[in-house]
């Protein structure tokens, strides 16, 4: 992983050393991508694969029982974001550690026995990286990441560091029994942060999956000393370094839980899942 590498050392029979030379020679890799690569597959791990659990209609309609556990979900990937059983706190994966943030922002390494609802995930590694230079908005922020999207029809795994001059973040709040997402993001968490440094972490999901996903951007943040973080409403900021992954392999795992089974997930939650995650307050205040 690139954010992680480590060095191995070892012994491998004539046989197979060959066999890599001239798949080396093939390929044109040097040794460690190819040793990465072939290491990622014969794991099974999928080096452009993105995991989810369950999906943003069910969301939107209170499906929020927990339906993987934190331990489990670390197997499918070491960057991403979610929920937890209730809606109870924010979920960000950074470099293969899951935090929980709760009311205020406060960050804390998740258990691993903890159950997520929703959440999506992927190995994450770099395929591009831009700096981007000062931004005045989430929405200016956007902007500036469209231009290096590879399509407006694939995922993107998206990794934003530096120093964030301000930032408007919330937390969910545990809902109440028989809430939907709107009801229960309505009694939130939201506070702001000043001049503080970070990583956010997110995606960008094609409108055609807005079904299943968020569709555009959607972003949490996790601080550099990791006790604060949330999810990212707006921000300030004046230099930014952005990492995309693109994504190629979607995988969805649909919870077997008898909330999700029996639940109605018909008709359009695009309304709702703008208001609950702040991108249709910001329209109509622009407007």
């Amino acid at each position: 992983m690139p954010n992680r590498e480590h060095r191995i050392e070892g012994n491998i029979s004539a046989p197979l050393w060959q066999a890599l030379q001239a798949e080396q020679r093939r390929t044109g890799e040097s040794m460690s991508e190819l040793l990465e690569r072939s290491l990622s597959t014969a794991l099974s791990l999928e080096r452009h694969s993105m995991y989810q659990v369950s999906t943003t209609s069910a969301l939107v309609k209170g499906v929020f029982g927990g339906a993987i556990t934190v331990a489990d979900l670390a197997t499918h990937g070491d960057f991403g974001i979610g929920t937890f059983d209730s809606l109870d706190g924010e979920l960000v994966i950074l470099e293969g550690t899951c935090y929980r943030i709760t009311a205020g922002g406060v960050a804390s390494v998740a258990g691993s026995d903890r159950t997520v609802p929703f959440a999506v995930v992927t190995w994450f590694e770099v395929d591009s990286t831009t700096s981007i230079a000062r931004v005045d908005s989430l929405d200016a922020l956007d902007q500036a990441l469209d231009a290096h999207r590879p399509s407006e029809n694939a995922f993107v795994g998206i990794r934003i560091d530096g120093t964030f001059d301000s930032l408007s973040l919330r937390a969910a709040c545990a809902a109440a029994p028989g809430e939907n997402l709107v009801q229960a993001t309505a009694h939130q968490s939201e506070f702001t942060e000043e001049a503080i440094d970070g990583t956010i972490v997110g995606f960008w999901a094609p409108e055609y999956a807005q079904a299943l996903n968020v569709p555009g951007y959607h972003f949490h943040f996790i601080s550099n000393d990791r006790s604060t973080g949330g999810h990212v409403l707006d921000l300030r900021a004046t230099s930014l370094i952005a990492k995309l992954h693109t994504e190629s392999d979607i995988h969805l795992a649909l919870p077997e839980t008898a909330e999700f089974l029996e639940a109605n997930l018909s008709g359009d939650t695009s309304y709702d899942l703008g208001v609950a995650e702040g991108s249709t307050v910001r329209e109509r205040d622009e407007a």
